[in-house]
């Protein structure tokens, strides 16, 4: 799975990088992101602009918005199939941009350390997502999104046994704009592993108000 990530560069590189408009006002580092804040998203329906969707889906048929807690993630082999994702997938993907993911590998019994994976040039990326809309009884409307997992690469292997679906910088307008089913399942496949690093890093990442630079760099194990 893919439960917490950091998205902290400044504006302008976000506006090279990604060709979108970053509402200055609104932007902040973040160094611990987590699931239910509202986090940084290009929607294929404003790909032009940085947008602000809360971190777990759901669904427009949804009665609860509490079911958005429990889909954090879509799993890439079954996207097409769930109800839940399915329309989601067709329809309305995203981009979710990252510098680095957190994942927390099992050591001793039940202890866990965990490990920050991020591009071994530093590089921003994109972690192929889908989003909603869903509006309540009150007429109150909520945008939300889920990251997509795939199987881990050789890297994350020895970690954790799921990975986020990262898209290669060639690859994101082809998941915004597709309309080939086949060739969007294509995209879903691990990042190469040689792409990428992975280091451990200080246990407070644990705690989601732990928002700090600190926790982008490395530990002892």
């Amino acid at each position: 799975m893919c439960g917490r990530f950091s998205f902290s560069p400044l504006a302008r590189i976000i506006e090279e990088r990604f060709d979108v408009r970053v509402d200055r006002a609104a932007y902040r580092p973040r160094y611990n992101c987590a699931p239910s804040q509202e986090l940084a998203v290009i929607t294929n329906e404003e790909p032009g602009l940085l947008s602000w969707y809360r971190w777990g889906l759901i669904p427009f048929w949804a009665k609860d918005p509490a079911i958005g807690n429990r889909m954090i993630n879509a799993k890439a082999e079954t996207i097409t199939g769930k109800p839940s994702f399915r329309n989601a997938f067709r329809a309305r993907r995203c981009l979710v941009p990252a510098d680095g993911f957190y994942e927390w590998k099992k050591t001793n019994g039940n202890a866990k350390t965990p490990f920050r994976i991020q591009m071994k040039d530093g590089s921003l990326f994109s972690m192929a997502g889908i989003w909603e809309r869903w509006r309540s009884p009150e007429g109150q409307t909520v945008h939300s999104f889920a990251i997509i997992t795939t199987e881990p690469n050789a890297l994350m292997e020895g970690i954790h046994n799921r990975m986020p679906v990262i898209l290669l910088p060639g690859d994101e307008k082809a998941w915004l704009s597709g309309n080939d089913e086949a060739g969007l399942i294509r995209l879903l496949a691990p990042c190469p592993d040689d792409l990428m690093e992975a280091f451990p890093v200080s246990g407070m990442v644990n705690n989601p108000s732990n928002d700090l630079p600190s926790l982008l760099e490395p530990v002892s194990g």
